[in-house]
């Protein structure tokens, strides 16, 4: 194309009327080439970018969602916050850029290596006169474009060195503001209930306001970037053309050669100045790096820290006890300690209720139990080949059918079609058996205490070895809240149960009860009495025989006690 360029100014200059028809006629298939080599361009290095972003992103999520690590880093002090984010945005910009930087580079590289020796030949020697002195500067026009370039290049990296922390601070900023979002999204029933409107939107707006803040910031450095870039855009074009007047003026270059090595001129000053040019992105894509190789380095002290036998609880199996605890210990992240000297044995079969204060470590010690709350000292053994699971407090309820929502975290077509339809009339769910296949937010539409059930019916299909109930009916009237347990006790007699409950209604479901009390070195176990439980009686008896065997049970076990 600069070849052409040159061709049609001189055949106008000259009046060529023929020469101007067939460059006129070259031009199409010119065009053609050029707009290909761009196709492919634009495929390949979107074709690297999607497989770039492909391979970081499966990386990063694996990594974040192996052995709860997406769980522990929220209780990690220095831990990278909103990973979400950098995973959806920074990944995206951390894996565009620079393929894109690549492509610029290489272009750049290549375009004046071409065009140099373009403007070696076509500007030659310029010859000045200074004070009777003659000077001659071959390739003037080469060095101008350095010299040039290296000017601006140098002044844009010292008016944007603040361009990447700002970077940085507005990235951070976006995705706390998003979170705040999303979290009055998914809170918006109780916060609708408390009339907490005012005080949400007050915090939305502080949020709001440290955005606008970096972008602020963010503005302020675009200004003193876009000075470098537009001065340097508008000069690039017309200094070649005055450094080559005097040679146009004396005959010894034409009109074509000149207006060739302007075109020249200014594609090797563009190369040079890809810096400038590039710059804002440059710092944008440096503080999405930063942010991904922080996410990166927390799951690397994570990881760290839960290898570190010192202060880590250990885990085996056993072939006796469903469940045993060798002096376990367990402790948040800075050593302070939750619950010590924990000492337990639970039989297979077994229902052991734990209670206690508020605060006194029971979900802690269930999240150890599970597997998720490494931090501490001490053995936990789990009977081998034993299944366990865990239900918390609060359900989670998956996106999708309501189909996936009960048979999570297993295959939404793992169970029949009977089965889930069973389950769900036997919790009290029977009402959404015709709204399985139905697809929805589920988490927002069911109550709290439909997700409980929920909860249940996903018990009753897998059918674990060892349960573990974290307040697993709180959100229940009593009576619903008994009958799920008397079901629970009577579907899996052989399952070994363990519940964390404040109320006293669940004692009855229950042959031991473990109460903790915190003191300051933390919680440990001041009781561990067995319980009397509550007869579980078939589900076709009629009232009569369940008021007598009841009856007769309750008179036993006052003459025992006398």
């Amino acid at each position: 194309m600069n070849v052409w360029t040159r061709a049609i100014f001189d055949a106008l200059q000259n009046s060529d009327s023929r020469g101007v028809l067939f460059l006129s006629m070259v031009y199409l298939p010119l065009l053609a080439g050029c707009v290909l080599l761009s196709v492919t361009n634009v495929y390949a290095r979107m074709t690297i970018q999607r497989r770039w972003r492909e391979w970081l992103n499966n990386n990063l999520v694996d990594r974040w969602l192996k052995n709860g690590n997406h769980y522990q880093l929220n209780h990690v002090g220095d831990a990278a916050k909103n990973p979400e984010c950098r995973i959806a945005d920074d990944v995206r910009i951390a894996t565009e850029a620079p393929v894109d930087f690549a492509a610029g580079i290489v272009t750049s590289v290549l375009s004046a290596a071409t065009f140099i020796a373009v403007l070696w030949t076509l500007g030659g020697g310029l010859t000045v006169h200074l004070g009777g002195i003659v000077v001659t500067i071959p390739g003037f026009l080469v060095f101008a474009a350095v010299i040039y370039a290296v000017f601006a290049s140098g002044f844009t990296v010292f008016i944007g060195r603040r361009f990447i922390r700002a970077s940085e601070s507005k990235n951070q900023a976006e995705a706390e503001y998003r979170y705040a979002l999303t979290r009055l999204r998914e809170n918006g029933e109780s916060i609708a209930l408390l009339r907490g409107e005012n005080e949400e939107r007050n915090s939305v707006d502080a949020s709001f306001k440290t955005v606008l803040s970096a972008w602020r910031d963010i503005c302020m450095q675009f200004m003193r970037t876009t000075i470098v870039a537009q001065t340097s855009g508008y000069i690039a074009p017309i200094l070649p053309i005055i450094l080559c007047a005097p040679k146009f003026l004396d005959g010894s270059m034409t009109l074509g050669a000149v207006m060739q090595a302007a075109s020249a001129f200014t594609i090797v000053q563009g190369a040079f100045n890809w810096l400038v040019d590039n710059f804002p992105r440059l710092a944008d894509w440096t503080a999405s790096a930063r942010r991904i190789a922080s996410l990166q380095s927390s799951l690397d002290g994570l990881e760290h820290r839960k290898s570190d036998n010192r202060c880590r609880i250990s885990r085996g199996e056993g072939e006796d006890a469903a469940l045993r605890l060798r002096n376990v210990s367990v402790r948040l992240d800075d050593r302070t300690a939750l619950v010590v000297g924990t000492e337990v044995v639970i039989m297979p079969g077994e229902k052991v209720l734990i209670t206690g204060d508020s605060g006194a470590g029971k979900s802690t010690l269930v999240r150890t139990l599970a597997g998720l709350w490494p931090w501490g000292e001490g053995h936990i053994e789990t009977r081998s080949g034993a299944k366990m699971s865990l239900v918390p407090q609060h359900a989670y309820v998956p996106d999708g059918s309501l189909r996936r929502a009960v048979n999570y975290p297993h295959a939404v077509h793992i169970r029949s079609e009977e089965e889930v339809n069973n389950v769900l009339n036997k919790v009290g769910l029977g009402h959404l058996v015709e709204r399985l296949d139905e697809v929805g937010s589920w988490g927002q539409t069911l109550s709290g205490g439909e997700k409980q059930r929920l909860a249940f019916a996903r018990i009753f299909l897998h059918r674990p070895d060892v349960l573990v109930l974290d307040e697993a009916t709180a959100a229940l009237d009593s009576q619903s809240g008994n009958r799920l347990m008397e079901l629970l006790c009577r579907e899996l007699k052989e399952a070994t149960i363990v519940s964390i409950g404040h109320r006293s209604e669940l004692e009855p479901f229950h042959s031991r009860k473990i109460i903790l009390k915190r003191d300051f070195e933390g919680a440990r176990i001041v009781s561990d009495d067995f319980l009397t439980p509550k007869p579980i009686l078939p589900i076709k008896r009629s009232r009569m025989e369940i008021s007598f065997l009841w009856n007769s049970t309750r008179l036993t076990r006052h003459s025992n006690a006398a």
